[in-house]
């Protein structure tokens, strides 16, 4: 694996441990120090189990392959069964003033309550 891609990834792994745990990690030095791959990878795995963020351990398995800490990538955890939506359930906001009814919300929830900005 290049160098570009183990950088790649430990920026990856960076971004994510550094949104969900607040740490903050030296990059560079991830990509090219196996032992401190090894340290924030296992901190990585660990975080993910505590905070339930299956990516965050994905990418932690992907630099230990990419420097060589694990010889095989370990297969991606079970998709979650998908979550059936009952008929009524309120995901489409009451008709108001005869229009048809319109969704509650965009898949970022409800941003603009009443009309656009």
């Amino acid at each position: 694996m290049t160098d570009s891609e183990r950088i790649a990834i430990a920026a990856h792994l960076h971004v994510l441990l550094r949104r969900i745990t607040g740490r903050v990690t030296d990059t560079e030095w991830m990509a090219a120090n196996a032992e401190y791959a090894a340290a924030m990878t296992r901190f990585a795995h660990a975080a993910a189990v505590e905070e339930k963020r299956p990516e965050l351990a994905d990418w932690a398995t992907r630099l230990e392959v990419a420097m060589g800490l694990r010889t095989v990538a370990a297969p991606p955890p079970p998709a979650p069964p998908a979550a059936s939506v009952p008929p009524d359930s309120g995901l489409f906001a009451p008709s108001q003033n005869g229009l048809p009814p319109r969704p509650a919300g965009g898949p970022d929830g409800p941003r603009y309550v009443g009309g656009l900005r």
